[in-house]
């Protein structure tokens, strides 16, 4: 495993290193997320010559919050710099630009992976099968080390299904440490749901739809929360103590305050109120 992927922060978009490629390859739609209409391909308006976001410090205000609350996992810095070795994505046959936008999608998959399969490894409770994750992890690195041909047929979902029954394990074994019973929610419809002070400690919230659900003051320490879908949920004064595989863009998309208890795995973010 290479110190590189050890380090989380490699799997953290470094918009610097990369040529603003989601900004191009990612379509999205007139919204409450989006201000406009953009096909996948197109460049976005609001990208500049130097690759960089010309509204990033207002993005929410000038009704783009879809791209606040997205993160590439550092796929945007590997393909530009290691995929295709670093020439500006504008320069060269328009053949190599359509390649690098469509193994974009591609290697951000993987560096999600990535992302869960590290946080797994750091997880004691998961110990029983850290050998199998760290294989996982050093396979997984592999293919995001593929050539643009190799990554272009590559079966993502089958290697996801792999991948997931390992995460599934991991998420047993972390919960089987909290006491009392293990709630499960799992690609639950929550949305709106009224959950002030729910004891959902050690829950398997996993694809579940939180969607503007009230957490406020929930004991959320020790769940599962991958893939859960927290836009416009509560978290105020909320205790994720403990709780794993959530990510930055996840939390980003809910609301808090200075009263919520995250774990070390991420950042309160700047649009969170100060408390109640």
């Amino acid at each position: 495993m290479r110190e590189t992927m050890a380090d989380r922060a490699e799997l953290r978009g470094d918009c610097a290193r990369c040529f603003g490629l989601c900004c191009v390859a990612l379509p999205f739609s007139r919204s409450a997320d989006f201000a406009i209409d953009k096909d996948a391909g197109q460049p976005c308006p609001n990208l500049g010559g130097d690759h960089r976001c010309g509204i990033h410090a207002r993005l929410r205000e000038s009704g783009f919050t879809g791209c606040t609350v997205y993160d590439c996992f550092g796929a945007g810095q590997k393909v530009s710099q290691v995929t295709f070795g670093g020439p500006d994505r504008r320069t060269g046959p328009p053949e190599r630009t359509r390649a690098m936008l469509d193994v974009f999608p591609v290697v951000r998959q993987l560096h999600e992976l990535l992302w869960y399969l590290t946080e797994a490894l750091t997880l004691p409770a998961a110990r029983p099968v850290h050998a199998d994750l760290r294989r996982a992890l050093t396979d997984t690195e592999r293919l995001t080390d593929g050539t643009p041909e190799e990554l272009a047929v590559l079966d993502v979902p089958a290697h996801r299904q792999r991948v997931n029954a390992l995460l599934l394990r991991t998420s047993e074994l972390v919960r089987a440490g909290t006491r009392g019973r293990k709630k499960n929610r799992r690609n639950a419809d929550l949305m709106g749901a009224r959950l002030r002070g729910a004891d959902l400690a050690g829950a398997d919230l996993r694809g579940a739809y939180l969607i503007a659900a009230d957490l406020t003051g929930a004991d959320l320490r020790g769940a599962d929360l991958i893939g859960a879908d927290l836009r416009d949920a509560d978290l105020t004064d909320a205790d994720l103590t403990g709780a794993f595989f959530l990510t930055q863009p996840q939390l980003t998309a809910a609301r808090g305050s200075a009263g919520t208890v995250l774990p070390a795995s991420v950042t309160r973010p700047g649009h969170w109120t100060a408390g109640r």
